[in-house]
């Protein structure tokens, strides 16, 4: 897989001191999580579509280093299936970076809260991503006009994500 082709966003994505800019792989837990809108707004990503069930010499994700965002809803259902998504991944040895929360504009269900508050023992960090209403009219998420709290959400988990990276120097992109 190749990394989602897109214009970065200026000022989202911050060059390290040697110029290069780290890539982080992006997988939901789930359908329709957001998997592809946080990959083009958190360039250079590996869009990963959904968290597959591991099977013999098929891992549920390939990271190769790179830290892992795990995408999820903020409903009920959605926080079970994140629960599961890390059971896989963790499962092969890899671990979450960030569990991302995109919020559908409605506030957490009590059962949501109570299984992110378990996963935040699983997870070096969650980032809540909110409702952005301007990203269900574009075409192209990267050219949407984003509120501060969504430009601080996207900055938040790439600095959570670059601060858990363990992978070489070969997985940058200059």
């Amino acid at each position: 897989m190749q990394p989602t082709p897109t214009r970065a966003r200026p000022g989202l994505v911050v060059p390290g001191p040697d110029g290069a800019v780290r890539e982080i792989v992006v997988v939901g837990a789930h359908g329709g999580a957001g998997t592809t809108t946080l990959a083009v707004l958190l360039q250079p990503a590996w869009d990963m579509g959904t968290v597959r069930r591991p099977a013999r010499g098929r891992p549920a994700v390939q990271a190769r280093g790179r830290p892992i965002t795990l995408v999820t809803r903020n409903t009920a259902a959605a926080a079970a299936r994140a629960t599961a998504a890390v059971n896989a991944i963790s499962w092969q040895g890899e671990s979450v970076a960030v569990l991302a929360i995109v919020s559908d504009g409605l506030p957490e269900p009590v059962a949501a809260v109570y299984r992110f508050q378990l996963l935040a023992a699983r997870v070096s960090a969650i980032v809540r991503v909110p409702f952005v209403a301007s990203l269900r009219a574009a075409d192209d998420p990267a050219q949407a006009d984003l509120p501060r709290s969504a430009r601080r959400s996207i900055a938040g988990i790439r600095a959570e994500a670059l601060r858990c990276a363990d992978g070489p120097a070969s997985m940058t992109t200059p």
